[in-house]
């Protein structure tokens, strides 16, 4: 058979927290090897891009900034290409908060037309309430990936899916999710490799998310 790139998961796929899983990077290398591209491809957006791939690199995969990309990469860029102008409350990490800032998104905690809704893992109720305000006053809700769980060393952590399911009920609102399954992340993938997405191949780990 033939394919045109790989896209790869991490949490759960090549990882479990901060333990590989066997043989991972012996398939990398494959690819590597065979000039077949890849791209991992995460939806947790606890972190900043960065940090994903140092944590590669320090499992020893051989991969470089191009073959990362987050939910938040996507969701920056598409904020940039689709909401342009437009001003984003963060519920996010500081390290995030400062991925959008430098990206050039405008942050506003007072007035803001997206709320948009990351991984956080410093979330209080502060958080929740004024996203819940600026909601109800009419901000548009776009949150990074849809996972109820990520992926621990050894069980599961709550994810951001069941803070979506809260504002959907609250706000009755229908939230753009831009994290795997939708096809956004995806072509962003195809178009890092440089390749047709349709001869791709997505290697991952929960059917409701991967695939």
């Amino acid at each position: 058979m033939s394919f045109s790139g790989f896209m790869i998961d991490m949490d759960g796929t090549v990882y479990k927290g901060a333990d590989k899983i066997d043989g991972a990077d012996e398939f990398v290398a494959a690819l590597r090897s065979r000039g077949i591209p890849f791209v991992f491809l995460t939806n947790n957006s606890a972190y900043c891009r960065r940090h994903y791939l140092d944590k590669l690199l320090g499992m020893g995969f051989d991969v470089t900034m191009d073959n990362v990309l987050t939910s938040t990469v996507a969701t920056i860029r598409f904020i940039l290409s689709e909401r342009p102008g437009k001003k984003v409350y963060p519920i996010a990490s500081p390290e995030v908060v400062r991925d959008l800032e430098d990206a050039g998104l405008e942050l506003s905690y007072d007035d803001p037309d997206i709320v948009l809704l990351a991984y956080d893992r410093t979330i209080t109720f502060d958080k929740i309430n004024s996203g819940y305000r600026f909601i109800m006053s009419g901000a548009e809700l776009i949150a990074t990936h849809p996972d109820d769980l990520c992926p621990t060393e050894d069980s599961y952590d709550v994810d951001i899916g069941p803070f979506i399911d809260m504002y959907r009920k609250l706000c009755s609102v229908d939230p753009i999710v831009i994290g795997k399954p939708n096809g956004l992340m995806l072509e962003m993938a195809a178009r890092e490799m440089g390749v047709d997405p349709g001869g791709t191949v997505m290697v991952g780990d929960r059917l409701y998310t991967d695939m």
